[in-house]
């Protein structure tokens, strides 16, 4: 059953190792193009803003599949190359250009934000948006079945 492509899906997990911070993810599908945008919160923030992360759009190369192209947008230090990364991915893995807006902290990782605990919110943020697009019935993962690996 594909998912009604004018809609965006809104969905969390739990920041790797955090009692109470999750990644709050927007993905809006369609045909020939993917927007995700992440930020984090605690339920203390609820009414709070969070500083704007970077901004990425990447789309596959015709001439190497292995290597996406992509294009910054908008810069912020802290969150760029983890957004370039997350955006290359996904428009390797789908066939898609795909826009990534990206204002995640893991400040509040369970050990303040090391390499391990981004590694782990990186492939669980990958999994869960690979997951979601396929079940929308988009790109190239549609047709042949996307894998997290």
């Amino acid at each position: 059953m594909a998912v009604n492509q004018s809609e965006a899906q809104q969905f969390s997990i739990p920041l790797p190792r955090s009692l109470d911070t999750r990644i709050h993810l927007r993905l809006s599908t369609r045909a020939k193009a993917i927007v995700l945008s992440l930020a984090t919160a605690t339920q203390d923030d609820a009414g709070s803003t969070a500083a704007m992360g970077s901004f990425v759009y990447a789309l596959p190369n015709r001439y190497d599949a292995n290597q996406p192209l992509s294009t910054t947008l908008f810069s912020n230090e802290s969150s760029l190359e983890f957004t370039t990364r997350l955006a290359k991915l996904l428009a390797r893995r789908t066939g898609l250009p795909t826009y990534v807006t990206n204002s995640v902290s893991f400040a509040n990782a369970g050990m303040g934000g090391t390499v391990e605990e981004e590694m782990e919110g990186f492939k669980n943020i990958v999994d869960v948006t690979l997951a979601k697009i396929q079940a929308a019935g988009v790109g190239a993962g549609a047709r042949n079945g996307i894998s997290s690996s």
